[in-house]
């Protein structure tokens, strides 16, 4: 969609709209498709204007991008159903004395070992962990929060992810950074002054191993998966479809965990390794292209029919589709918010009060607020990292400096700030997606815990700033 003129906070009405109606209505779809079109109703392109956002937002390689990643995913998550992968590997973790405990403990771990893709983590953790967690009795909206806080909170801290390389990129030629080497090395360096995604992950830790007590409406959920023993509240809407939950193992098929669990998964993580080493890029879509292709031939040599391979594809396709939708209109929405100029406007208003004591708080908060506000944290990092990071070597010298960490730190940590806060965004639809939980019960139960985090975060910050 073209850029529009300046229009001032009625830039800000899609997504308030997207944010109210999500709430309110608990239709994620719903509240999105009413965005778009209040969007370009506001962009002042009437309602022809709406086929023509969605064929502009749908119609990028970006999305497309998206769009395969999602359902090779699918494809692979609907192996692992369809071989008993997910179910051996479940009998083999409950064998070690399982209690609710040790099941989020585990689920931990696991979002922090799968790093080096937000997108395949969520779906990941919660496909896998999903069935141990019903039965410990486990609230969905628990998982999700544990897939969706160790997924771009994990992926913003580790060099060797595409985020790392990204937010690296767009530092060159700000300061002394003259190549991606330098880049780098400004990347790694701001990891301390990342506070926001440090400590969420410490706090999923705290929470899953019950030293910090559930509150808020996530407390409320896990009393009710505990006494009433429902994984998901009555008239709630999994997000993941029953053709993707559904699936059976094969009977009278002998598979094995290592070869039709393990080795995939390693596969995809050596490839986006020594993809990120040679290439400075994880190549997600081409590892999980290669462990679907590697997994299929494997099943054939098993004696799994090709027609049962292809049908049990098309499922994992079917049930990733109600994400695929969601994605969709975010996407649109997105695309929309940079049409109307939303962050622009959002940094104008704060642009006076900036000073070297409060740089470091007002990007974090103002980055988390263009996060929430479009549900894209590289979004959010494509228009904050030019501003901020040149302002804050601005007031450094030219040099690097504990304020110009800092600031980059804070962009980072406000973008997944953000992320986390919004139903709008991507991370936060695979997580409900890969646990399949409700979407909206999901940024509900989740919120009041990073809304904790974000405040202690900003505190952090303003001291930071006062001691510069």
């Amino acid at each position: 969609m073209e850029v529009t003129d300046y229009i001032g906070p009625l830039s800000l009405v899609p997504a308030a709209v997207a944010v109210i109606l999500a709430f309110t209505t608990r239709n994620t779809v719903f509240s999105l498709a009413v965005a778009c079109l209040v969007g370009v109703l506001v962009a002042g392109e009437g309602l022809l204007g709406f086929p023509k956002l969605l064929v502009g937002a749908l119609g990028t390689e970006s999305f497309s991008w998206i769009l395969l990643l999602e359902f090779f995913i699918g494809i692979l998550l609907a192996f692992f159903q369809r071989t008993g992968a997910i179910a051996n590997f479940s009998l083999f973790i409950e064998r070690r004395k399982m209690n609710r405990k040790r099941v989020q403990l585990i689920s931990w771990f696991m979002g922090m070992f799968v790093y080096f893709s937000d997108y395949f983590s969520p779906l990941f953790v919660g496909s896998t962990m999903r069935g141990l967690a019903d039965r410990y009795k486990i609230s969905r909206e628990k998982l999700a929060y544990i897939c969706d806080s160790t997924s771009a909170p994990i992926s913003i801290l580790v060099p060797f992810t595409g985020w790392a390389v990204f937010v690296a990129g767009l530092t060159i030629g700000m300061g002394p950074v003259a190549d991606a080497g330098d880049g780098m090395l400004f990347f790694m360096a701001a990891i301390p002054f990342n506070i926001y995604p440090i400590l969420t992950v410490i706090m999923v830790g705290l929470i899953a191993s019950g030293t910090i007590p559930d509150f808020g409406p996530m407390k409320t959920a896990e009393r009710r998966a505990m006494e009433e023993g429902k994984p998901v509240r009555d008239g709630g809407q999994p997000l993941m479809a029953d053709e993707l939950t559904g699936i059976k193992p094969i009977e009278g098929i002998r598979t094995s965990l290592f070869w039709n669990f393990v080795f995939p998964v390693f596969l995809v993580i050596g490839f986006a390794l020594i993809s990120v080493i040679l290439t400075s890029s994880a190549k997600p879509l081409e590892a999980f292209m290669l462990a679907v292709f590697a997994l299929a031939i494997i099943m054939r040599i098993q004696g799994v029919p090709l027609e049962e391979i292809t049908s049990t594809a098309m499922s994992g396709i079917k049930g990733i589709m109600p994400a695929v939708v969601i994605l969709a209109f975010a996407y649109a929405l997105n695309d929309l918010s940079a049409a109307l100029n939303t962050a622009d406007y959002i940094v104008s208003v704060t642009e006076t009060w900036l000073t070297p004591s409060v740089l470091p708080v007002l990007v974090f908060i103002i980055s988390g607020i263009v996060a929430f506000s479009t549900g894209s944290s590289w979004g959010t990092y494509a228009i904050m990292i030019p501003i901020s990071v040149p302002l804050a070597f601005s007031f450094s010298g030219g040099e690097m400096s504990t304020l110009v960490y800092a600031t980059l730190g804070a962009t980072a940590g406000g973008g997944v700030f953000g992320d986390h806060c919004s139903p709008l965004s991507d991370t936060s639809i695979l997580a409900s997606t890969g646990a399949a939980s409700d979407h909206i019960d999901h940024v509900k139960t989740q919120l009041p815990y990073s809304l904790l985090v974000g405040v202690i975060s900003v505190l952090a910050y303003l001291w930071l700033g006062m001691s510069l």
